[in-house]
């Protein structure tokens, strides 16, 4: 089996979900054939050098799995867009493009966080443009540390005042997002998070029956996409 997780928003304000994740590394992630998680695994990231001591500890736990023979990667989220090669070298994380497709158990699957498909929000489609030019991640990323860290915290109440106007239709995805996604990649599957709607759809695509899987955040419980051989499973589980 394959497993795939997403937006956990791992923060030192919030221990118990840590907990439980470090658990979940612990224990049902030693099973799997492998270990995807798409985005948003932390609430806020500033660059790989800052020193929050909650960044080494799940790089350390990571690394442990992959160490026992459990592969991870990572496609980037917006929240935690600017995780680099540091950090990836510390925990043994493989990072992945902002589209991936995958082929398990006979199944091609496209992987991505979700927030590209949500392209009703055309604020927050602006916004992710500006802050994905490589220029301006550099400019940031050269700021000292203490500096960072309040224009993070700026656009963090910016984000949630900003979200809480908004209708929630516009911070879903948009249809014909997804279906072209599909389309452009000729894959029926597709998995990704960000909304926090946890579902699987039955769609169509490419002419035929198709599925987009939704994972859940992590607030109150776990949430993840088992795929097998046999299945694809979304599956809710205790902290």
């Amino acid at each position: 089996m394959t497993l795939f997780i997403a937006d956990l928003h791992l923060c030192s304000e919030e221990p118990a979900i840590t907990a439980g994740f470090l658990r979940f590394l612990a224990g049902r992630a030693r099973e799997a054939d492998a270990l995807y998680i798409l985005g948003d695994l932390f609430e806020a990231w500033i660059g790989d050098d800052d020193p929050e001591l909650l960044h080494r500890q799940i790089a350390l736990a990571i690394k442990d799995l992959v160490d026992s023979g459990v592969p991870c990667f990572f496609i980037h989220g917006n929240r935690d867009f600017l995780l680099g090669k540091r950090f990836a070298l510390l925990s043994g994380m493989t990072l992945l493009p902002e589209e991936k497709i995958v082929e398990l158990y006979g199944r091609k699957i496209l992987l991505l966080h979700g927030d590209t498909l949500c392209t009703d929000d055309h604020g927050y489609q602006a916004f992710r443009k500006k802050v994905h030019q490589p220029w301006l991640q550099w400019l940031f990323l050269a700021l000292p540390l203490f500096i960072r860290k309040r224009v993070a915290a700026k656009m963090r109440a910016d984000s949630k005042a900003s979200n809480s106007s908004k209708a929630m239709a516009i911070m879903d995805v948009n249809p014909h997002a997804v279906i072209d996604a599909l389309e452009r990649h000729q894959v029926q599957w597709m998995i990704h998070g960000h909304t926090h709607r946890p579902e699987i759809h039955p769609i169509s695509a490419n002419g035929k029956p198709a599925f987009r899987c939704v994972l859940g955040a992590w607030h109150t419980q776990g949430s993840m996409i088992k795929v097998t051989a046999e299945d694809v499973e979304l599956i809710p589980f205790s902290f």
